[in-house]
């Protein structure tokens, strides 16, 4: 990916990190998730008092353009900090996510985990998951 595409992904996290709603952790996470066909479907971490049925920003994006007959993903991009803060670290997907995002993008899925527009780190999903267990594994 150029620098131009990984900037504006990134742009598109942020703007989705807007929404994000956090009352117990106050960490807010946006994600920008890209369509082979280019479409950007963003998502934020979504919290509950039971913990248990919180979602996060990266699943929101996905089943939000799984809902809407995507299923191919070439690239997502991740931004996370405290509210009203730029994050010290990157924020990478959770172990959830990255066997969702698996199911969808597979090893080649290309993972932008940013601070900001110009502090990145450019992965892939095979390199944070390896040995990642998808749809062929169950085939004959």
């Amino acid at each position: 990916m150029e620098k131009a595409e990984i900037q504006a992904l990134i742009r598109k996290a942020f703007e989705g990190q807007q929404f994000a709603y956090t009352p117990y952790s106050h960490f807010r996470v946006g994600a920008a998730l890209r369509a082979k066909d280019g479409r950007v479907y963003t998502g934020c971490n979504i919290e509950n008092a039971g913990y248990t049925p919180t979602n996060c920003a990266e699943r929101t994006a996905l089943f939000k353009a799984v809902s809407e007959g995507v299923r191919e993903f070439d690239a997502i991009a991740i931004v996370g900090s405290r509210q009203g803060e730029i994050n010290t670290l990157v924020t990478g997907p959770c172990g959830v996510c990255r066997q969702a995002l698996y199911e969808f993008g597979g090893d080649a899925l290309t993972v932008i985990m940013a601070k900001t527009e110009d502090d990145y780190i450019v992965t892939t999903l095979g390199a944070l998951l390896p040995y990642g267990f998808g749809p062929a594994n169950l085939e004959k």
